[in-house]
């Protein structure tokens, strides 16, 4: 049986897609590239300043998406399952900050929190805190643009699970409560694990929100992504250090992606 030859469409189409993959294949070759090739660069992943910015930006995400596991799970169970007054507006304000670019969500959050801010001034005259600039800044904005990804798969997890499961466990006697946890929750772990981790990803490399609203303070308001900034833009570690955060980065992401594509592999997702 003869084997037929790629016709001048498939090898097109082969030709295009090379093209499209080298395109984003090049800059992340060219970061690794830059980094091994430059003690430069090699040195400022020694640099103090790297390993403060690694370690709050693993401390502020594991705060936030903690947070936007404890409020956005009940969030996405009550979309999922309840015809509530008002749904369609929280759907809306939802899908807003994942519209949104980063920056205008830091204006908002800095109109709302902030000193002079809706909510901000208020707070201030009555306890003396003031949330702008500090590193509960940087939690509450990369919760603003990150919990909305993990409301979003979980919602998707809870529809998918058939209600008629949960009817039947009730009239056996199992509380609401129960049924969730040993019910609901299993067969959606699936898409809440996915959740997660996208929006573990979406708040590590969170940055025009963190920049307007917690500012870029070493030591602690700066997480990665700003420390790549400040470094780019003539800070101390300079673009050695910006390409070896840009590393760094890349690493983690590595790991998220690896971690996300586990879980769908195992069927989970």
């Amino acid at each position: 049986m003869t084997q037929r030859r790629p016709s001048g469409t498939t090898l097109a189409v082969a030709l295009l897609a090379l093209v499209f993959a080298l395109f984003f294949l090049f800059p992340f070759a060219g970061l690794v590239w830059r980094a091994m090739d430059d003690p430069r660069a090699r040195e400022a992943l020694g640099d103090p300043a790297v390993g403060t910015a690694l370690r709050l930006s693993l401390v502020t995400t594991a705060v936030s998406v903690t947070l936007s596991l404890l409020f956005g799970t009940p969030v996405a169970y009550l979309l999922a399952r309840c015809r509530i007054p008002g749904g369609a507006v929280l759907d809306a304000l939802l899908d807003l900050p994942i519209v949104l670019p980063p920056t205008v969500a830091g204006v908002a959050l800095l109109t709302a929190f902030g000193r002079r801010g809706l909510l901000g001034e208020p707070i201030e005259a009555l306890t003396g805190f003031s949330l702008p600039f500090t590193a509960l800044a940087v939690i509450v904005a990369q919760t603003f643009v990150a919990a909305p990804l993990y409301v979003r798969a979980a919602r998707a997890g809870f529809e998918a699970v058939d209600p008629e499961l949960e009817a039947i466990a009730r009239t056996l006697g199992a509380s609401r409560a129960h049924v969730f946890r040993r019910i609901t929750v299993p067969l959606a772990r699936g898409p809440l694990l996915a959740g997660a981790v996208l929006c573990w990803a979406r708040a590590l490399g969170e940055l025009g929100a963190t920049l307007i609203f917690a500012g870029n303070l070493a030591g602690r308001t700066q997480t990665l992504p700003l420390a790549v900034v400040a470094a780019f833009e003539g800070g101390p570690l300079g673009l050695p250090g910006a390409v070896a955060l840009s590393l760094v980065l890349l690493a983690v992401a590595l790991v998220l992606l690896m971690t996300l594509r586990i879980v769908a592999k195992r069927g989970l997702a």
